[in-house]
């Protein structure tokens, strides 16, 4: 079963996520329209858009995509950790960049009739296969799973390599593998999301940087331009 959730993202943009029964993920759909701002979010997807998939890697930093008229996405936001292990391939080997169709390990060519039919069941079906041509060991993804909550919660590099009884190296390692980047980027873009969701749902800007664990307003807006490459106040209004 899928059940479906509804909320705005940005201007002109809606997303529908299903938490689904596939291992690993959250199935999604976007309908954009006009510029849309991807921001960098500690995540990666495999995407249908138009007639071709995409895999869209980690991103240390925010780009555009332009939309002429309503258009709409499906994808797979997997767990974290699950794009790695199902694809092979280091999370680090793909910073910044994408993959397109038949450069995507394992996608069947059948999917994309399949897609236009029945996109939702095909991502859950494509997801599965992924799952079942690896021999993925369920305790390393829970292990980067914790890792990924810690560095939600903005714990240090130290703290969260002594809750796993790792080295601060070896957490390096493998959040390098499972996420792209180091834990203490993994934990400022999860403190940038978690600030903007709450300057979004309105809290005033001071406040939201106090909660997501910003020295102060000033560091919310140095990094923010960092990661987002534009001032807060133009993701928060109406055209964002």
């Amino acid at each position: 079963m899928l059940s479906g959730v509804r909320f705005r993202v940005g201007g002109m943009s809606e997303l529908q996520r299903w938490v689904s029964e596939a291992p690993a993920g959250t199935v999604w759909r976007l309908t954009a329209q006009g510029e849309h701002r991807v921001l960098p979010d500690g995540v990666m997807d495999l995407i249908w858009w138009g007639d071709r998939f995409l895999f869209a890697g980690p991103d240390l930093a925010a780009y555009t995509v332009a939309y002429e008229k309503p258009t709409e996405l499906w994808g797979f936001r997997f767990a974290p950790g699950a794009a790695a292990t199902l694809l092979k391939m280091p999370a680090n080997e793909l910073l910044g960049t994408s993959l397109f169709d038949a450069d995507i390990p394992g996608l069947p060519s059948s999917a994309f009739d399949a897609m236009h039919r029945n996109p939702e069941a095909t991502l859950h079906a494509i997801t599965q296969r992924l799952w079942n041509r690896v021999d993925a060991d369920r305790r390393d993804l829970a292990l980067v799973a914790s890792i990924d909550r810690d560095a939600h919660a903005g714990l240090d590099v130290r703290t969260i390599a002594d809750r796993h009884n790792l080295s601060e190296r070896s957490l390096r390692r493998l959040s390098h593998r499972a996420f792209g980047y180091g834990p203490k980027t993994l934990a400022s873009i999860h403190r940038f999301q978690r600030a903007l969701h709450l300057a979004r749902s309105g809290t005033p800007l001071a406040d939201a940087a106090q909660a997501a664990g910003y020295a102060d307003q000033s560091h919310l807006s140095r990094e923010t331009k960092r990661l987002a490459g534009v001032p807060l106040t133009s993701l928060i209004s109406p055209a964002s």
